[in-house]
Protein backbone atom coordinates (compact mmCIF):
# COMPACT_ATOMS: atom_id res chain seq x y z
CA UNK A 1 0.00 0.00 0.00
CA UNK A 2 2.69 2.63 0.92
CA UNK A 3 4.26 1.74 -2.28
CA UNK A 4 1.55 2.67 -4.57
CA UNK A 5 1.13 5.86 -2.44
CA UNK A 6 4.61 6.52 -3.46
CA UNK A 7 4.29 5.77 -6.92
CA UNK A 8 0.94 8.08 -6.90
CA UNK A 9 2.58 10.90 -5.27
CA UNK A 10 5.33 10.63 -7.82
CA UNK A 11 3.25 10.45 -10.87
CA UNK A 12 1.11 13.60 -8.91
CA UNK A 13 4.67 15.54 -9.51
CA UNK A 14 5.50 13.98 -12.98
CA UNK A 15 6.19 16.41 -15.46
CA UNK A 16 4.56 14.44 -18.36
CA UNK A 17 1.29 14.50 -16.50
CA UNK A 18 1.77 18.12 -16.44
CA UNK A 19 1.97 18.05 -19.95
CA UNK A 20 -0.31 16.10 -20.63
CA UNK A 21 -3.37 17.63 -18.61
CA UNK A 22 -1.76 21.18 -20.07
CA UNK A 23 -2.86 19.72 -23.90
CA UNK A 24 -6.03 18.84 -22.07
CA UNK A 25 -6.48 22.68 -21.60
CA UNK A 26 -5.27 23.70 -25.01
CA UNK A 27 -7.72 21.61 -26.28
CA UNK A 28 -10.79 23.43 -25.17
CA UNK A 29 -8.61 27.04 -24.95
CA UNK A 30 -9.15 28.29 -28.86
CA UNK A 31 -13.31 28.93 -27.69
CA UNK A 32 -12.62 31.92 -30.37
CA UNK A 33 -12.24 29.62 -33.44
CA UNK A 34 -15.80 28.95 -32.45
CA UNK A 35 -17.28 32.28 -32.92
CA UNK A 36 -17.66 33.07 -36.72
CA UNK A 37 -19.42 29.01 -37.64
CA UNK A 38 -21.40 28.46 -34.73
CA UNK A 39 -22.01 31.67 -32.23
CA UNK A 40 -22.10 34.67 -34.29
CA UNK A 41 -25.28 32.71 -36.26
CA UNK A 42 -26.76 32.21 -32.60
CA UNK A 43 -26.17 35.77 -31.80
CA UNK A 44 -27.26 37.43 -35.21
CA UNK A 45 -30.70 35.63 -35.64
CA UNK A 46 -31.68 36.07 -31.63
CA UNK A 47 -30.77 39.46 -31.56
CA UNK A 48 -31.74 40.57 -35.37
CA UNK A 49 -28.02 42.19 -35.61
CA UNK A 50 -27.12 43.03 -38.89
CA UNK A 51 -23.83 41.68 -40.47
CA UNK A 52 -21.58 44.93 -39.66
CA UNK A 53 -23.11 44.74 -35.70
CA UNK A 54 -21.84 41.07 -36.03
CA UNK A 55 -18.31 42.04 -37.45
CA UNK A 56 -17.89 44.71 -34.99
CA UNK A 57 -18.56 41.60 -32.20
CA UNK A 58 -16.00 39.62 -34.38
CA UNK A 59 -13.45 42.36 -33.68
CA UNK A 60 -14.25 41.98 -29.67
CA UNK A 61 -13.07 38.63 -30.61
CA UNK A 62 -10.37 39.17 -31.89
CA UNK A 63 -8.76 41.62 -29.10
CA UNK A 64 -9.57 39.30 -26.59
CA UNK A 65 -7.65 36.40 -28.11
CA UNK A 66 -4.49 38.39 -29.02
CA UNK A 67 -4.78 40.91 -25.50
CA UNK A 68 -2.85 39.03 -23.19
CA UNK A 69 -0.61 41.58 -21.34
CA UNK A 70 -2.33 41.31 -17.88
CA UNK A 71 -2.09 37.35 -18.21
CA UNK A 72 2.02 37.47 -18.74
CA UNK A 73 2.18 40.09 -16.39
CA UNK A 74 0.20 37.89 -13.78
CA UNK A 75 2.15 34.56 -14.53
CA UNK A 76 5.25 36.44 -13.41
CA UNK A 77 4.10 37.26 -9.52
CA UNK A 78 1.14 34.32 -9.08
CA UNK A 79 0.77 30.42 -9.25
CA UNK A 80 -0.37 28.96 -12.04
CA UNK A 81 -3.48 28.07 -11.01
CA UNK A 82 -4.30 31.84 -9.83
CA UNK A 83 -3.55 32.56 -13.59
CA UNK A 84 -6.08 29.45 -14.84
CA UNK A 85 -9.08 30.64 -12.01
CA UNK A 86 -8.66 34.39 -13.80
CA UNK A 87 -9.01 33.00 -17.11
CA UNK A 88 -11.84 30.41 -16.31
CA UNK A 89 -13.61 33.18 -14.19
CA UNK A 90 -13.32 35.37 -17.74
CA UNK A 91 -14.04 32.76 -20.17
CA UNK A 92 -17.52 31.94 -17.42
CA UNK A 93 -18.84 35.56 -17.02
CA UNK A 94 -17.83 36.51 -20.33
CA UNK A 95 -19.91 34.03 -22.43
CA UNK A 96 -22.15 33.58 -19.53
CA UNK A 97 -23.88 37.40 -19.93
CA UNK A 98 -24.05 36.70 -23.69
CA UNK A 99 -25.80 33.44 -22.90
CA UNK A 100 -27.98 34.40 -20.95
CA UNK A 101 -28.87 37.95 -23.30
CA UNK A 102 -29.22 35.81 -25.97
CA UNK A 103 -31.64 32.99 -24.40
CA UNK A 104 -33.63 36.49 -23.16
CA UNK A 105 -32.97 35.63 -20.08
CA UNK A 106 -31.36 39.01 -19.17
CA UNK A 107 -32.84 41.96 -21.11
CA UNK A 108 -31.28 43.03 -24.69
CA UNK A 109 -28.29 44.55 -23.71
CA UNK A 110 -26.63 47.51 -25.92
CA UNK A 111 -24.16 46.24 -28.62
CA UNK A 112 -21.04 48.01 -26.51
CA UNK A 113 -21.92 45.40 -23.41
CA UNK A 114 -22.04 42.31 -25.52
CA UNK A 115 -18.58 43.97 -27.20
CA UNK A 116 -16.60 44.06 -23.70
CA UNK A 117 -18.65 40.47 -22.90
CA UNK A 118 -17.29 38.85 -25.74
CA UNK A 119 -13.53 40.47 -25.17
CA UNK A 120 -13.74 39.23 -21.74
CA UNK A 121 -14.66 35.57 -22.34
CA UNK A 122 -12.19 35.11 -25.04
CA UNK A 123 -9.35 36.52 -23.32
CA UNK A 124 -9.98 34.02 -21.15
CA UNK A 125 -8.07 31.73 -23.28
CA UNK A 126 -4.53 34.02 -22.60
CA UNK A 127 -4.68 32.76 -19.29
CA UNK A 128 -5.22 29.20 -20.14
CA UNK A 129 -2.31 29.56 -23.23
CA UNK A 130 0.58 31.81 -20.87
CA UNK A 131 -0.03 29.08 -17.54
CA UNK A 132 -0.05 25.93 -19.92
CA UNK A 133 3.00 27.42 -21.92
CA UNK A 134 5.02 28.80 -19.28
CA UNK A 135 4.35 25.68 -16.87
CA UNK A 136 5.58 23.29 -19.23
CA UNK A 137 8.62 25.21 -20.51
CA UNK A 138 9.92 24.97 -17.45
CA UNK A 139 9.26 21.66 -16.95
CA UNK A 140 11.17 20.89 -20.61
CA UNK A 141 13.72 23.49 -20.79
CA UNK A 142 15.65 21.04 -23.10
CA UNK A 143 12.23 20.56 -25.32
CA UNK A 144 11.50 23.67 -26.17
CA UNK A 145 10.11 23.73 -29.49
CA UNK A 146 8.19 20.60 -29.31
CA UNK A 147 6.21 20.99 -26.54
CA UNK A 148 5.27 24.64 -27.74
CA UNK A 149 4.45 23.21 -31.04
CA UNK A 150 2.22 20.07 -29.54
CA UNK A 151 0.71 23.09 -26.85
CA UNK A 152 0.00 25.28 -29.77
CA UNK A 153 -1.25 22.96 -31.93
CA UNK A 154 -3.71 21.56 -29.59
CA UNK A 155 -4.76 24.90 -29.10
CA UNK A 156 -5.33 25.41 -32.94
CA UNK A 157 -7.54 22.31 -33.00
CA UNK A 158 -10.06 22.73 -29.95
CA UNK A 159 -12.45 24.77 -32.44
CA UNK A 160 -13.24 21.18 -33.80
CA UNK A 161 -12.79 19.33 -30.81
CA UNK A 162 -15.36 21.79 -29.20
CA UNK A 163 -17.47 20.91 -32.23
CA UNK A 164 -17.59 17.20 -31.99
CA UNK A 165 -18.36 17.01 -28.60
CA UNK A 166 -21.06 19.32 -28.77
CA UNK A 167 -22.50 17.33 -31.05
CA UNK A 168 -22.53 14.55 -29.35
CA UNK A 169 -25.30 15.82 -27.30
CA UNK A 170 -27.69 16.89 -29.95
CA UNK A 171 -28.34 20.63 -29.31
CA UNK A 172 -32.01 21.65 -29.61
CA UNK A 173 -31.27 24.87 -29.90
CA UNK A 174 -28.17 27.27 -32.00
CA UNK A 175 -27.28 29.19 -28.90
CA UNK A 176 -26.75 25.79 -26.75
CA UNK A 177 -22.92 26.21 -28.23
CA UNK A 178 -22.50 29.73 -26.34
CA UNK A 179 -23.73 27.43 -23.05
CA UNK A 180 -21.11 25.12 -23.91
CA UNK A 181 -18.39 27.51 -24.49
CA UNK A 182 -19.33 29.47 -20.87
CA UNK A 183 -19.16 26.23 -18.68
CA UNK A 184 -16.91 23.77 -20.94
CA UNK A 185 -13.43 24.80 -20.95
CA UNK A 186 -13.88 26.87 -17.24
CA UNK A 187 -14.77 23.07 -16.17
CA UNK A 188 -12.07 21.29 -17.91
CA UNK A 189 -9.54 24.27 -16.34
CA UNK A 190 -11.25 24.14 -13.02
CA UNK A 191 -10.61 19.74 -12.75
CA UNK A 192 -6.74 20.49 -13.80
CA UNK A 193 -6.17 24.06 -11.55
CA UNK A 194 -3.65 22.32 -9.45
CA UNK A 195 -1.97 19.42 -11.65
CA UNK A 196 -0.40 22.35 -14.47
CA UNK A 197 2.78 23.90 -12.79
CA UNK A 198 6.14 24.40 -12.84
CA UNK A 199 7.43 21.38 -11.09
CA UNK A 200 10.77 19.84 -10.03
CA UNK A 201 12.73 18.01 -12.32
CA UNK A 202 14.43 14.75 -11.60
CA UNK A 203 17.67 13.83 -10.98
CA UNK A 204 17.84 11.22 -12.97
CA UNK A 205 16.52 12.35 -16.01
CA UNK A 206 16.89 9.97 -19.21
CA UNK A 207 17.26 12.18 -22.63
CA UNK A 208 16.29 9.05 -24.61
CA UNK A 209 13.28 7.64 -22.27
CA UNK A 210 12.05 11.27 -22.85
CA UNK A 211 12.82 11.00 -26.97
CA UNK A 212 10.61 7.69 -26.70
CA UNK A 213 8.18 9.92 -24.54
CA UNK A 214 7.66 12.49 -27.14
CA UNK A 215 7.42 9.99 -29.90
CA UNK A 216 4.34 8.58 -28.49
CA UNK A 217 2.73 12.05 -28.00
CA UNK A 218 3.81 12.73 -32.03
CA UNK A 219 1.88 9.35 -32.98
CA UNK A 220 -0.89 10.02 -30.87
CA UNK A 221 -1.19 13.26 -32.45
CA UNK A 222 -0.91 12.07 -36.12
CA UNK A 223 -3.40 9.23 -35.16
CA UNK A 224 -6.04 11.94 -33.67
CA UNK A 225 -5.12 14.80 -36.72
CA UNK A 226 -5.92 11.40 -39.50
CA UNK A 227 -9.13 10.76 -37.72
CA UNK A 228 -10.68 14.32 -37.11
CA UNK A 229 -9.85 14.87 -40.89
CA UNK A 230 -11.91 11.85 -41.77
CA UNK A 231 -14.91 13.14 -39.59
CA UNK A 232 -14.90 16.32 -40.52
CA UNK A 233 -14.68 15.69 -44.08
CA UNK A 234 -17.46 13.11 -44.16
CA UNK A 235 -20.04 15.27 -42.08
CA UNK A 236 -19.19 18.10 -45.12
CA UNK A 237 -20.07 15.59 -47.54
CA UNK A 238 -23.20 13.07 -46.78
CA UNK A 239 -25.36 13.45 -43.86
CA UNK A 240 -24.80 11.40 -41.29
CA UNK A 241 -27.28 10.37 -38.57
CA UNK A 242 -26.86 11.25 -34.70
CA UNK A 243 -26.13 7.82 -33.74
CA UNK A 244 -22.56 8.19 -35.72
CA UNK A 245 -21.84 11.76 -34.76
CA UNK A 246 -22.21 10.57 -30.88
CA UNK A 247 -20.41 7.55 -31.54
CA UNK A 248 -17.62 9.49 -33.16
CA UNK A 249 -17.66 12.14 -30.80
CA UNK A 250 -17.10 9.16 -27.60
CA UNK A 251 -13.96 7.78 -30.28
CA UNK A 252 -12.47 11.89 -30.20
CA UNK A 253 -12.99 11.13 -26.32
CA UNK A 254 -11.20 7.98 -25.95
CA UNK A 255 -8.55 9.58 -28.04
CA UNK A 256 -8.00 12.11 -26.18
CA UNK A 257 -7.91 10.75 -22.63
CA UNK A 258 -5.08 7.77 -24.24
CA UNK A 259 -1.94 10.33 -24.22
CA UNK A 260 -2.54 10.11 -20.10
CA UNK A 261 -1.08 6.49 -20.35
CA UNK A 262 2.82 7.99 -21.03
CA UNK A 263 2.84 9.36 -17.59
CA UNK A 264 1.31 6.36 -16.29
CA UNK A 265 3.94 4.34 -18.32
CA UNK A 266 6.71 6.41 -17.07
CA UNK A 267 5.90 5.97 -13.03
CA UNK A 268 4.60 2.39 -12.91
CA UNK A 269 6.44 0.67 -15.96
CA UNK A 270 9.25 2.20 -16.52
CA UNK A 271 10.78 2.16 -12.43
CA UNK A 272 11.56 5.60 -12.14
CA UNK A 273 9.50 6.55 -9.08
CA UNK A 274 12.22 5.91 -7.08
CA UNK A 275 14.35 8.90 -8.63
CA UNK A 276 14.86 12.14 -6.36
CA UNK A 277 13.41 15.62 -8.00
CA UNK A 278 15.49 17.95 -6.98
CA UNK A 279 15.28 22.21 -7.87
CA UNK A 280 17.44 22.59 -10.43
CA UNK A 281 20.25 24.71 -8.68
CA UNK A 282 20.64 21.75 -6.17
CA UNK A 283 21.68 19.51 -8.28
CA UNK A 284 25.13 17.70 -9.25
CA UNK A 285 27.64 20.63 -9.44
CA UNK A 286 30.30 18.26 -10.90
CA UNK A 287 28.47 17.96 -13.82
CA UNK A 288 26.81 20.19 -16.62
CA UNK A 289 22.74 20.10 -16.45
CA UNK A 290 21.72 20.51 -19.96
CA UNK A 291 18.57 22.04 -18.54
CA UNK A 292 21.09 24.79 -17.43
CA UNK A 293 23.22 25.51 -20.61
CA UNK A 294 21.47 28.48 -21.38
CA UNK A 295 22.49 30.05 -18.29
CA UNK A 296 26.01 29.09 -17.91
CA UNK A 297 27.11 29.78 -21.61
CA UNK A 298 27.65 33.94 -20.80
CA UNK A 299 28.61 33.22 -16.93
CA UNK A 300 31.81 31.38 -18.61
CA UNK A 301 33.04 34.65 -19.99
CA UNK A 302 31.94 37.28 -17.72
CA UNK A 303 31.62 37.83 -13.99
CA UNK A 304 28.23 38.60 -12.52
CA UNK A 305 29.50 41.80 -11.31
CA UNK A 306 30.45 43.37 -14.33
CA UNK A 307 27.33 42.77 -16.27
CA UNK A 308 24.60 45.29 -16.19
CA UNK A 309 21.79 43.64 -18.83
CA UNK A 310 21.25 40.29 -19.22
CA UNK A 311 23.35 38.69 -22.34
CA UNK A 312 21.36 36.58 -25.02
CA UNK A 313 20.24 33.57 -23.18
CA UNK A 314 19.84 35.12 -20.16
CA UNK A 315 16.62 36.11 -18.42
CA UNK A 316 15.43 39.15 -19.62
CA UNK A 317 12.40 41.58 -18.61
CA UNK A 318 9.89 42.69 -21.25
CA UNK A 319 11.03 45.45 -21.63
CA UNK A 320 14.25 45.13 -21.78
CA UNK A 321 13.78 42.39 -24.63
CA UNK A 322 12.22 45.88 -26.24
CA UNK A 323 15.48 47.40 -26.49
CA UNK A 324 16.97 44.61 -28.54
CA UNK A 325 17.21 44.28 -32.06
CA UNK A 326 16.57 40.17 -32.19
CA UNK A 327 13.18 40.83 -30.55
CA UNK A 328 12.09 43.34 -33.46
CA UNK A 329 13.84 41.28 -35.98
CA UNK A 330 11.50 38.13 -34.91
CA UNK A 331 8.53 40.08 -34.03
CA UNK A 332 8.82 41.72 -37.38
CA UNK A 333 9.15 37.99 -39.08
CA UNK A 334 6.52 36.49 -37.26
CA UNK A 335 4.15 39.95 -38.42
CA UNK A 336 4.88 39.37 -42.34
CA UNK A 337 4.61 35.47 -41.87
CA UNK A 338 1.52 34.93 -39.76
CA UNK A 339 0.36 37.73 -41.90
CA UNK A 340 0.49 36.89 -44.90
CA UNK A 341 -0.81 33.07 -43.52
CA UNK A 342 -4.22 34.52 -41.92
CA UNK A 343 -5.10 36.50 -45.19
CA UNK A 344 -5.45 32.98 -47.13
CA UNK A 345 -7.04 31.73 -43.72
CA UNK A 346 -9.55 34.84 -43.37
CA UNK A 347 -10.06 34.26 -46.88
CA UNK A 348 -10.69 30.94 -47.51
CA UNK A 349 -14.38 30.61 -48.53
CA UNK A 350 -14.25 33.43 -51.18
CA UNK A 351 -11.06 32.14 -52.50
CA UNK A 352 -12.74 28.79 -52.88
CA UNK A 353 -16.02 30.89 -53.74
CA UNK A 354 -14.02 32.93 -56.81
CA UNK A 355 -13.05 29.28 -58.19
CA UNK A 356 -16.37 27.20 -58.23
CA UNK A 357 -16.03 25.26 -55.36
CA UNK A 358 -19.86 25.45 -53.61
CA UNK A 359 -18.65 23.29 -50.39
CA UNK A 360 -15.63 25.15 -48.89
CA UNK A 361 -16.33 22.73 -45.47
CA UNK A 362 -13.71 20.50 -46.92
CA UNK A 363 -10.98 23.13 -47.36
CA UNK A 364 -11.58 24.78 -43.62
CA UNK A 365 -11.25 21.25 -42.31
CA UNK A 366 -8.08 20.74 -44.11
CA UNK A 367 -6.37 23.76 -43.54
CA UNK A 368 -7.19 23.27 -39.65
CA UNK A 369 -5.76 19.57 -39.59
CA UNK A 370 -2.65 21.23 -41.49
CA UNK A 371 -2.29 24.09 -39.14
CA UNK A 372 -2.65 21.07 -36.55
CA UNK A 373 0.45 19.52 -37.62
CA UNK A 374 2.63 22.29 -38.78
CA UNK A 375 2.79 23.19 -35.48
CA UNK A 376 3.79 19.99 -34.04
CA UNK A 377 6.07 19.57 -37.03
CA UNK A 378 7.63 23.06 -36.13
CA UNK A 379 8.00 22.04 -32.61
CA UNK A 380 9.84 19.43 -34.07
CA UNK A 381 12.39 20.13 -36.78
CA UNK A 382 13.34 23.34 -35.13
CA UNK A 383 14.48 21.42 -32.14
CA UNK A 384 15.95 18.56 -34.52
CA UNK A 385 17.69 22.08 -36.42
CA UNK A 386 19.22 22.89 -33.35
CA UNK A 387 20.21 19.90 -32.00
CA UNK A 388 21.91 17.80 -34.98
CA UNK A 389 22.74 20.77 -36.87
CA UNK A 390 23.63 23.35 -34.41
CA UNK A 391 21.93 25.78 -35.97
CA UNK A 392 19.82 28.85 -35.09
CA UNK A 393 16.08 28.03 -34.31
CA UNK A 394 14.81 30.65 -36.74
CA UNK A 395 16.55 28.70 -39.90
CA UNK A 396 13.60 26.77 -39.11
CA UNK A 397 11.27 29.60 -39.38
CA UNK A 398 12.92 31.09 -42.87
CA UNK A 399 12.72 27.65 -44.15
CA UNK A 400 8.85 27.52 -43.00
CA UNK A 401 8.58 31.21 -45.11
CA UNK A 402 9.98 30.13 -48.25
CA UNK A 403 8.04 27.01 -48.34
CA UNK A 404 4.62 29.11 -47.86
CA UNK A 405 6.68 31.85 -50.43
CA UNK A 406 6.65 28.63 -53.39
CA UNK A 407 3.02 28.00 -52.52
CA UNK A 408 1.45 31.40 -52.69
CA UNK A 409 3.73 31.62 -56.27
CA UNK A 410 1.98 28.56 -57.31
CA UNK A 411 -1.26 29.87 -56.49
CA UNK A 412 -0.22 33.38 -58.16
CA UNK A 413 0.98 31.30 -61.75
CA UNK A 414 -2.64 29.57 -62.06
CA UNK A 415 -1.51 26.34 -61.77
CA UNK A 416 -3.72 22.91 -61.72
CA UNK A 417 -4.76 22.00 -58.20
CA UNK A 418 -3.79 25.52 -57.08
CA UNK A 419 -6.21 25.21 -54.06
CA UNK A 420 -5.27 22.03 -52.40
CA UNK A 421 -1.71 23.12 -52.93
CA UNK A 422 -2.20 26.35 -51.02
CA UNK A 423 -4.42 25.41 -48.44
CA UNK A 424 -1.87 22.56 -46.95
CA UNK A 425 1.39 24.78 -47.76
CA UNK A 426 -0.34 27.89 -46.22
CA UNK A 427 -2.20 26.13 -43.20
CA UNK A 428 0.87 24.08 -42.36
CA UNK A 429 3.16 27.15 -42.78
CA UNK A 430 1.28 29.01 -40.82
CA UNK A 431 0.94 26.90 -37.89
CA UNK A 432 4.86 26.52 -37.62
CA UNK A 433 5.51 29.76 -36.80
CA UNK A 434 3.23 29.60 -33.56
CA UNK A 435 5.70 26.40 -32.71
CA UNK A 436 8.90 28.03 -33.79
CA UNK A 437 9.06 31.84 -32.77
CA UNK A 438 7.54 31.57 -29.08
CA UNK A 439 10.71 28.87 -28.53
CA UNK A 440 12.88 31.18 -30.39
CA UNK A 441 12.07 33.87 -28.18
CA UNK A 442 12.58 31.62 -24.82
CA UNK A 443 15.91 30.82 -26.47
CA UNK A 444 17.11 33.91 -26.32
CA UNK A 445 15.12 35.95 -23.83
CA UNK A 446 15.59 33.47 -20.78
CA UNK A 447 12.13 31.68 -19.10
CA UNK A 448 12.00 33.92 -16.52
CA UNK A 449 9.31 36.73 -17.92
CA UNK A 450 8.68 34.18 -20.82
CA UNK A 451 4.92 35.07 -20.53
CA UNK A 452 5.23 38.32 -21.01
CA UNK A 453 7.37 38.11 -23.73
CA UNK A 454 5.31 35.46 -25.41
CA UNK A 455 1.70 37.73 -24.88
CA UNK A 456 3.85 40.59 -27.01
CA UNK A 457 3.96 38.81 -29.87
CA UNK A 458 0.44 37.35 -30.64
CA UNK A 459 -0.18 40.54 -31.21
CA UNK A 460 1.31 40.05 -34.66
CA UNK A 461 -1.25 38.18 -35.63
CA UNK A 462 -4.26 41.21 -35.50
CA UNK A 463 -1.57 43.47 -36.68
CA UNK A 464 -1.30 41.06 -40.09
CA UNK A 465 -4.30 40.26 -40.18
CA UNK A 466 -5.40 43.65 -40.39
CA UNK A 467 -2.45 45.27 -42.51
CA UNK A 468 -2.75 42.29 -45.31
CA UNK A 469 -6.17 40.69 -44.96
CA UNK A 470 -8.43 43.63 -43.96
CA UNK A 471 -6.90 46.17 -45.85
CA UNK A 472 -4.55 44.71 -49.10
CA UNK A 473 -6.58 41.21 -50.11
CA UNK A 474 -9.99 42.99 -49.43
CA UNK A 475 -9.10 45.92 -51.30
CA UNK A 476 -7.99 43.68 -54.30
CA UNK A 477 -10.99 41.62 -54.54
CA UNK A 478 -13.45 44.40 -54.33
CA UNK A 479 -11.25 46.20 -57.38
CA UNK A 480 -11.55 43.19 -59.41
CA UNK A 481 -15.05 42.54 -58.41
CA UNK A 482 -15.98 45.96 -59.65
CA UNK A 483 -14.19 45.84 -62.86
CA UNK A 484 -15.98 42.33 -63.82
CA UNK A 485 -19.32 44.67 -62.95
CA UNK A 486 -18.16 47.34 -65.12
CA UNK A 487 -18.71 49.80 -62.37
CA UNK A 488 -16.40 51.94 -60.24
CA UNK A 489 -18.97 52.97 -57.57
CA UNK A 490 -18.97 50.86 -54.38
CA UNK A 491 -21.31 47.89 -54.21
CA UNK A 492 -21.46 45.59 -51.01
CA UNK A 493 -22.76 42.64 -53.13
CA UNK A 494 -20.70 42.43 -56.29
CA UNK A 495 -18.74 38.95 -56.59
CA UNK A 496 -15.89 38.66 -57.89
CA UNK A 497 -14.76 34.93 -59.99
CA UNK A 498 -11.76 33.48 -61.73
CA UNK A 499 -8.31 32.71 -60.23
CA UNK A 500 -7.68 36.57 -60.68
CA UNK A 501 -9.94 37.31 -57.30
CA UNK A 502 -6.98 36.22 -55.14
CA UNK A 503 -3.77 35.75 -57.49
CA UNK A 504 -2.47 39.09 -57.22
CA UNK A 505 -2.47 39.40 -53.89
CA UNK A 506 -0.82 35.59 -53.39
CA UNK A 507 1.60 37.64 -55.45
CA UNK A 508 1.75 40.15 -53.02
CA UNK A 509 2.13 37.70 -50.49
CA UNK A 510 4.81 35.45 -51.38
CA UNK A 511 6.65 38.93 -51.51
CA UNK A 512 5.82 39.84 -47.94
CA UNK A 513 7.31 35.54 -47.34
CA UNK A 514 10.26 37.16 -49.06
CA UNK A 515 10.75 39.78 -46.63
CA UNK A 516 9.58 38.05 -43.44
CA UNK A 517 12.29 35.06 -44.46
CA UNK A 518 15.17 37.76 -44.71
CA UNK A 519 14.66 38.78 -41.38
CA UNK A 520 14.77 35.33 -39.92
CA UNK A 521 17.91 34.76 -42.06
CA UNK A 522 19.18 38.19 -39.70
CA UNK A 523 18.28 36.30 -36.73
CA UNK A 524 19.82 33.11 -37.39
CA UNK A 525 23.32 35.49 -38.67
CA UNK A 526 22.97 37.61 -35.42
CA UNK A 527 22.42 34.40 -33.10
CA UNK A 528 24.30 31.56 -35.07
CA UNK A 529 27.60 31.86 -32.22
CA UNK A 530 25.37 31.83 -29.58
CA UNK A 531 22.93 28.14 -30.46
CA UNK A 532 26.77 26.52 -31.59
CA UNK A 533 27.74 27.11 -27.90
CA UNK A 534 24.82 26.06 -26.82
CA UNK A 535 25.40 22.92 -29.07
CA UNK A 536 28.82 22.34 -27.45
CA UNK A 537 28.19 22.89 -24.14
CA UNK A 538 25.13 20.58 -23.95
CA UNK A 539 27.25 17.99 -25.17
CA UNK A 540 29.78 17.97 -22.52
Amino acid sequence: MALWRQKLETLSNDRWLVFVCAMWIQSVAGVGYLFGGSMSPAIKTSLGYNQKQIGLLGVAKNLGDAIGFVSGALSEMSPSWAVLLVGAAQNFVGYGVVWLVVTGQLPNLPLWILFVAIFVGTNGETYYNTASLVSCIHNFPESRGPVVGILKGFSGLSGAILTQVYLMFTPSHDSSVILMVALGPPLVVLALLFVVRPVERSSRANSRADDLRFLAIYGFCIVLAVYLLGVLVLQSLVDVTQTVITASGVVLVVLMVSPVLVPFASVFLSGNNNATSVKPEEGNSTSVDPNEVRTLIERSEVSQEKRRAPCIGEDFTLLQALGQTDFWLIFMSLVLGVGSGITVIDNLGQICYSLGYSNTKVFVSLISISNFLGRVAGGYFSELIIRKLSLPRTMAMSAVQAIMLLGLIYYAIDWPGKIYVVTIVIGMGYGAHWAIAPASVSDIFGLKCFGSLYNFQITALPIGSFVFSGVIASNIYDYYARKQAGTSTETESLTCTGSVCYSVTCGLMSVVCLMAMLLSLSVVYRTRKFYLRLHRVSKT
